[in-house]
């Protein structure tokens, strides 16, 4: 895979079981290019570790004043540089590309899972998690994947070193052989605390970015309450948490490469003083000392790399935990289906509480608890994040369905929908029928204001649908916000369309001409409506009563309100005092009205 071929066209199924699988199936997915790294990585370490069998045959060549063997060297020489260069040029355009070819197929996989998951993924991983996984996890996956093979070259490279010097001149690369093993594995100690420090700062950051994206997320909130400030204590303690333990972090790894310079120097002293006694008594030669000498030097570059891939993998792991944990999320229905993707049409109906929806008209279902309605709501859409039993459209249970046909058949308009950043014709441009135009979606869901607001409030767009909106439109009120992402399911005019309280945040003035406006624009279409707005429930051709889970009364507003008092209390928000007053007038009118027949009664 190439870095101008992303996106992958499907960048596959993972292996999400642990961090260290997650990765594990990373490498075989790029196993091609992992080798095309490590084999440059070859070229370019054997070229720096050649270079002092160069410079000893030169040195000798001088002491043996042989211009030949001095013009041969100087060959070897220029060779190992072209090498050296053009193999860490290779090396690091192939490294680069691991690098960025594995973030992208994470990315995919995070952006597929989201998809899949819809608003059940926050309901089970915090926001502030998932962007601490999109963003800075994917970066530290991607760094251990691009220096695996850059260790693998680096490792394979010390081997052959060794091998070369025993073999060069074994009195003292059996001293090598022996002390380089020492170098490799002399850290190992250190790793399990180095890579707990690690994790521990990783785990305040995680929180440190959850603090910091709940504070921005409630920020209207917090400035109404004036709690800016105590928000504002408690993300400077998280702060404080992860700068100490990034220091603690940073001491143990600044222990280790301490380790990695102390060492070679050790060996390099070692070696140098038995060269020295070996070349006064005429066992080696002067090149063969500086040789040695000089394949040591060189050899804590590779070494360095042992280094590297312990800390990537340190950063990594928990990176590839977290990871593991967000996609091996699943949804409670298989979004495959195990129907043919066809859309379906006719009545929809909840076997769970009795709802019924007919086709064709606007259902109003009332609901004493937000939760259960939020809740049937997302099970009229098909695919629940709960198990439980599948609604039927026309028949057919939606959960049967493939995802994508069940979200053509029904769009469900959650109570608090997110507005993406862009202007307002990219927030429109969404798959939709054709039927219904932005103007006309826009009048139903009475926009106007809104438009004049995006106008004003973008100084170069002279066209309102050019206008730009803010992240999650903080720069609009929470009307104002309702009312864009009712236009934007609108638009779609879809078979069956649920809204969850869409008019929750407006005015009653507003309430009573979206009412009329969706009615008309959604006329001979199925429209279910979660609300207890008596303004939105007149303009039902049918009310629901859901009460404990079950239908408990259906009918019209004016007619459940007077003869349902569970209906009526919620609709009015009736309290029980007041039902139980209510209760009595009534009687006490029962008994004047009996009193009033009895004495027409007497006088005839």
């Amino acid at each position: 895979m190439k870095i101008q071929d992303l996106p992958y066209p499907d960048p596959g199924t993972p292996d999400a079981r642990s961090g260290p699988r997650f990765l594990w199936w990373l490498f075989r997915n790029q196993l091609g290019g992992q080798l095309t790294a490590t084999a440059w990585g070859l070229v370019h370490f054997v070229a720096v570790s050649a270079l002092p069998f160069g410079v000893g045959l030169a040195v000798q060549a001088v002491v043996d004043r042989s211009g030949g063997r001095l013009a041969l060297a100087g060959g070897l020489m220029v060779l190992c540089g072209v090498a050296i260069a053009l193999g860490d040029s290779m090396l690091h355009r192939a490294a680069v590309t691991n690098w960025i070819t594995a973030a992208a197929r994470v990315q995919q996989l995070l952006a597929r899972k989201t998809a899949q998951l819809g608003s059940a993924l926050t309901r089970r991983v915090a926001a502030g998690e998932i962007v601490a996984v999109s963003t800075g996890d994917v970066e530290k996956i991607g760094w251990f994947v691009e220096a695996l093979s850059r260790f693998t070259a680096a490792a394979l490279t010390v081997v052959l070193v060794c091998v070369g010097l025993y073999v060069y001149q074994p009195a003292l690369g059996i001293v090598v052989a022996v002390g380089v093993p020492v170098l490799a594995l002399a850290v190992l100690p250190l790793l399990p605390r180095a890579t707990r420090r690690a994790d521990f700062q990783r785990e305040k950051a995680g929180r440190a970015t959850e603090l910091a994206s709940d504070t921005v997320a409630g920020l209207r909130v917090l400035r109404g309450i004036g709690g800016e400030e105590l928000f504002l204590d408690r993300y400077r303690r998280a702060s404080q948490e992860v700068r100490h333990a990034a220091v603690r972090s940073a001491r143990m790894w600044a222990l280790i490469s301490a380790i990695q310079v102390l060492l070679p120097g050790l060996l390099t002293i070692a070696v140098v003083w038995h060269g020295v006694h070996l070349a006064r008594q005429g066992r080696i030669t002067v090149g063969e000392l500086v040789t040695v000498y000089s394949a040591i030097m060189l050899m804590s570059y590779p070494l360095r790399h042992f280094e590297e891939i312990a800390m990537a993998y340190s950063f990594s792991r928990p990176s590839a935990k977290r990871a593991a944990r967000v996609l091996s999320l699943e949804r409670a229905t298989d979004t495959a289906g195990s129907r043919e993707a066809v859309v379906p049409t006719g009545d929809l109906y909840d076997p769970s509480t009795g709802l019924l929806a007919p086709a064709g008209c606007l259902t109003a279902v009332v609901c004493g608890d937000p939760d259960a309605a939020g809740l049937l709501a997302e099970r009229l859409g098909g695919h629940p994040s709960e198990e439980g039993t599948s609604a039927l459209l026309g028949g057919v249970p939606l959960d049967e369905l493939p995802l994508s046909s069940t979200r053509t058949a029904v769009l469900v308009q959650d109570k608090d929908p997110v507005l993406l950043s862009g202007s307002l014709r990219e927030l429109l441009d969404v798959p939709a029928s054709g039927a219904v135009s932005a103007a006309e979606a826009l009048a139903a869901a009475q926009c106007g204001d809104v438009l004049e607001a995006l106008v004003q409030g973008s100084l170069d767009a002279e066209d309102p649908m050019d206008a730009r909106i803010t992240e999650r439109g903080r720069s609009l009120s929470g009307g104002q916000r309702q009312r864009l992402a009712l236009a934007r399911s609108l638009i779609t005019d879809p078979e069956v369309l649920v809204l969850d309280e869409p008019t929750s945040a407006v005015d009653s003035h507003t309430e009573a001409r979206i009412a009329d406006g969706v009615r008309e624009l959604r006329a001979g279409r199925t429209t279910v409506v979660f609300t207890s707005s008596p303004l939105l429930l007149d303009h039902a051709d049918r009310v629901v009563l859901v009460h404990e889970g079950e239908v408990a009364a259906v009918g019209v507003h004016r007619e459940l309100v007077h003869k349902e008092p569970r209906y009526r209390a919620v609709v009015t928000r009736e309290t029980e005092d007041e039902a139980a007053l209510g209760h009595v007038l009534g009687d006490l009118d029962t008994l004047d009205e009996l009193e009033e027949l009895k004495e027409i009664g007497e006088t005839a």
